[in-house]
């Protein structure tokens, strides 16, 4: 519940590219105030660029990131420094290229297909050795590289009906390990069965990823609504998300022409992850636009004031903090032309859904990968410093107030009208109300609340590089005036603790 994490592609955060490269750039993490990082995979995979979904020895450690010593020093550095390490694996699909696997044994099974072939045999003939490899791949990297968790990669594309499920059995055996080792799922299906207890019919998971949050933000601020954005774009979406953790909780989703997910409001906060950008939803743009290329400066700050005042665990893209404008592009090096060439077309045939009627960049081009990369001297810059010092704060404040910090989705409540929205948050008396426009004019909003608040933060202030503030330090009066695509944050201390 404490973690605030920040999502690292090894190849592009740093010029290097290299493991033990990223350990120079952890003072500015912590100074941000980071205290867990996760890596996108890092099995080995053919060539020497990838975001590492296409690795295909689980094993083995990527040989141009620096290999297994270079995970190992990277890892005792974080560790020194606490910072926690989260790792990225895939656990549905082995990559196109060197992937030998089916030689050796039935790991596959053409029972089911996935987008990338036959499936991984989890629940076929003889798959008890298969779900042993797997499992033991994630105990491997608790016990060899001190790997405080991992990331499984689109758990919905794990197909497996057998009645002790194979997701089931890894939770079980990563508590055998004599430390907390967290398993967070990323799945499209909203299904709380993930994250619930063995007594509940549940797969005894930490965490799951909530698109729908994303989507919520993303919609509703950049007015997209091709491709799955179609089922979200009001303040509605986003406040029920706040709330329940998922939208769609057996809803009807236009996108999907289904009926989708079930009800996960009874969970604490902390079993969601959320964010505003991430590697899939920049990097599976065709352009690789991030949000600092879709959106005013306004806007962004409003943004991140939605995901770190969440009552869920926040996860920051790299360069997220300061406003990074490269893009994150999809990238490959594989030397098989005719899978080069699939992949070029794999990559236009994505983009129908969202009418993206251009040339997408070529993955397998070097350039498309160098463009990727951070460039970290933009941090003490111009808006770039404005922003991470306005993400500080807003961690500062994640982390001291008390009623911000408590995931309870339970001890809040979210009111909105138009596109204005009104998030309380309480815990022992205290309480803070944030106040969201996401209007592109000024609004007059008449709030509820009872006792004199103090202001912590407002995002239209000239200090954040804002227009200049139309709110008063303190909330006396029951109207006030919101500025375009701002937030502000009031707070009262509670007379228990006076």
């Amino acid at each position: 519940s404490d973690m605030i994490i920040y999502e690292v592609h090894v190849g592009t955060m740093t010029p290097a590219g290299t493991f033990t490269a990223i350990i120079d750039r952890l003072d500015d993490l912590l100074d941000l105030g980071i205290n867990t990082i996760e890596l996108m995979p890092v099995a080995q995979f053919p060539g020497d660029r990838n975001w590492g979904y296409d690795g295909v020895y689980p094993f083995a450690v990527q040989n141009s990131y620096g290999g297994p010593q270079g995970l190992k020093t990277l890892v005792n550095a974080c560790h020194q420094k606490g910072i926690v390490v989260l790792l990225d694996v895939v656990y549905n699909h082995l990559g196109p290229e060197g992937n030998y696997l089916a030689d050796f044994a039935p790991y596959f099974t053409d029972k089911y297909k996935t987008p990338w072939g036959n499936a991984i045999n989890f629940d076929d003939a003889y798959n008890q050795g298969v779900r042993n490899y797997f499992i033991e791949n994630a105990l491997y990297w608790a016990r060899h590289y001190h790997i405080d968790g991992l990331r499984l990669d689109a758990v919905h594309a794990i197909y497996d009906f057998s009645a002790t499920p194979f997701l089931q059995q890894l939770a079980v055996a990563a508590k055998t390990l004599d430390r907390p080792f967290w398993l967070i799922a990323e799945s499209d299906l909203n299904d709380s069965k993930l994250i619930r207890p063995p007594q509940q019919g549940g797969y005894y998971l930490e965490a799951q990823w909530s698109d729908d949050f994303h989507h919520a933000v993303h919609a509703l601020l950049t007015g997209e609504r091709a491709g799955y954005y179609q089922d979200f774009g009001t303040v509605h979406h986003l406040a029920e998300t706040l709330q329940q953790g998922f939208y769609y909780s057996w809803k009807y989703s236009a996108y999907r022409k289904r009926y989708h997910g079930n009800d996960a409001s009874d969970l604490p906060g902390h079993q969601f992850v959320v964010c505003i950008q991430n590697h899939d939803q920049v990097g599976n743009r065709m352009n690789g636009e991030r949000l600092s290329a879709l959106l005013s400066f306004e806007s962004l700050k409003t943004a991140a004031g939605v995901l770190m005042l969440s009552p869920f665990v926040p996860l920051i893209f790299m360069g997220e903090e300061y406003a990074e404008e490269s893009p994150f592009l999809y990238f490959v090096s594989h030397t098989d032309p005719q899978l080069v060439e699939a992949v070029r077309q794999g990559r236009k045939n994505e983009f129908v859904h969202f009418k993206w009627n251009q040339e997408p960049p070529d993955p397998q081009s070097r350039d498309s990968f160098e463009r990727s990369k951070l460039d970290w001297t933009k941090r003490s810059k111009n808006h770039h410093q404005t922003m991470v010092e306005f993400y500080k704060r807003l961690v500062d404040l994640r982390k001291n107030i008390r009623p911000i910090r408590n995931l309870d989705m339970h001890a809040q409540s979210v009111h909105w009208s138009d596109a204005v929205m009104e998030q309380k948050r309480w815990l022992n008396g205290e309480e803070i109300v944030a106040l969201y426009n996401f209007n592109d004019k000024q609004v007059n909003y008449r709030v509820a609340f009872e006792q004199s608040m103090t202001k912590l933060i407002d995002s239209s202030e000239e200090h954040w590089s804002g227009p200049g503030t139309l709110l008063p330090a303190k909330l006396d009066s029951q109207i006030v005036s919101l500025a375009p695509q701002s937030f502000a944050v009031y707070y009262r201390k509670g007379e228990k603790l006076e």
